[in-house]
């Protein structure tokens, strides 16, 4: 990598060079107000010249310094800096005392017929701490920048590679959500073939539209809720061709909340839940409603359905009575939870005196930019 592409703005040679004028500003009116003091009758501007030229030169020095010894400042070792940095300074210093007193050979001394190396002796007799002084705050200044651009690289690095991992394991879910969905509903299917071909067939086209549904949503990790629902309402007919009059399914969703963000296809395997461990062992007639509405901030979405409770339940995690279980649906469903929104969310399951179970996400609300349906077509299915 370039240093150019590393630079940050402070040093920005227009930046950098600023700083050293406006040290040179003070300096020069430092000077000036004593010379004044003393009865000398040097101009400010012709102090400010010396000055600045001095200050220039030690910012033109230091930005090739970054550009060229960057690294080697950045990494050196105690034994590099007392073998090869102190005598640098010490080179650098008299350097730059040495082209600041061939620039101005008229500058007052004692003796104006001192030859230029007794004028360059005369003044690193005077100036050589300071300039070694300004030589090692700019080599620290540099090396504290070298330190934190590497810490910064490591931190942007690491946030990266987790979302890079967090990215891996979501679409490891998602395949594995997928072919759990298909397979389940193809059962469905193979059920009815034995009963009514027609509904079979019916079937089929509908999980080809869910499936093409699912095809042009990519790799979209969020959708808006209308858009989760529309996918719901399919599964929805197609359980209700299998479980023909039995079960009473409807979706609410209040107005405000359609255009909500919510991890694509995050409803289905808790309504397949519902189905399989719920509706279908209730006896007689049953319900599986959707509910979602603002609450407390957020957005919350409740999974009801009638059924023989949580404790039947044994091949699924269950919270809220500490059974543990190998299932995929709610498994797949809290994991992706917490991949997309660590602790700013919260699930549970909750059982009921009869049977009736509530599966509740509270979920961050957080809205698509471009809306998508109007108050006036808030979805419904009522069956």
């Amino acid at each position: 990598m370039s240093s150019r592409k590393h630079r940050p703005a402070l040093l920005h040679p227009v930046v950098f060079l600023s700083g050293w004028v406006l040290l040179a500003c003070l300096f020069a009116a430092q000077e000036y107000v004593a010379d004044r003091s003393w009865n000398h009758t040097l101009s400010f501007g012709y102090v400010f010249e010396l000055w600045a030229f001095d200050f220039i030169l030690w910012g033109v020095i230091c930005l090739v310094m970054w550009w060229k010894l960057r690294e080697r400042i950045e990494t050196a070792s105690s034994r590099c800096i007392v073998l090869y940095v102190v005598p640098l300074s010490l080179l650098v210093s008299v350097l730059q005392e040495a082209i600041w007193v061939a620039c101005f050979p008229n500058v007052p001394v004692r003796a104006h017929s001192w030859t230029y190396l007794h004028r360059l002796r005369y003044y690193l007799d005077s100036e050589l701490v300071s300039n070694l002084v300004i030589f090692w705050i700019m080599f620290f200044l540099f090396r504290g920048i070298g330190y934190y651009q590497r810490l910064r690289e490591k931190e942007v690095a690491s946030v990266r590679l987790e979302s890079e991992l967090n990215n891996a394991q979501l679409r490891a879910l998602r395949m594995q959500l997928n072919p759990h969905f298909l397979f389940n509903t193809l059962n469905s299917v193979s059920s009815l073939m034995h009963s009514d071909v027609d509904d079979a067939d019916r079937v089929l086209e509908q999980l080809s539209s869910m499936l093409r549904m699912t095809l042009n949503r990519g790799e979209a990790k969020f959708i808006t809720l209308t858009e989760e629902i529309e996918f719901i309402q399919m599964y929805l007919s197609i359980q209700q061709t299998r479980f023909t009059g039995k079960v009473h399914s409807y979706v609410a969703v209040e107005p405000e909340v359609l255009d909500a963000l919510v991890p694509t296809m995050i409803l289905q395997p808790l309504m397949e839940n519902a189905y399989f461990h719920g509706v279908a062992k209730t006896k007689g007639e049953a319900f599986l409603g959707i509910e979602a509405q603002r609450s407390e901030g957020q957005l919350r979405i409740c999974v009801r359905n009638s059924g023989t409770g949580l404790r039947e339940r044994a091949d699924e995690p269950i919270a809220s009575d500490g059974h543990e279980g190998h299932g995929v649906g709610i498994a797949n469903v809290k994991a992706r939870l917490e991949l997309h929104y660590g602790n700013h969310h919260r699930f549970s399951l909750n059982e009921f005196s009869d049977g009736e179970v509530h599966a509740v996400l509270m979920l961050p609300l957080t809205f698509s930019s471009s809306p998508t349906v109007t108050p006036a077509e808030v979805p419904e299915y009522i069956a």
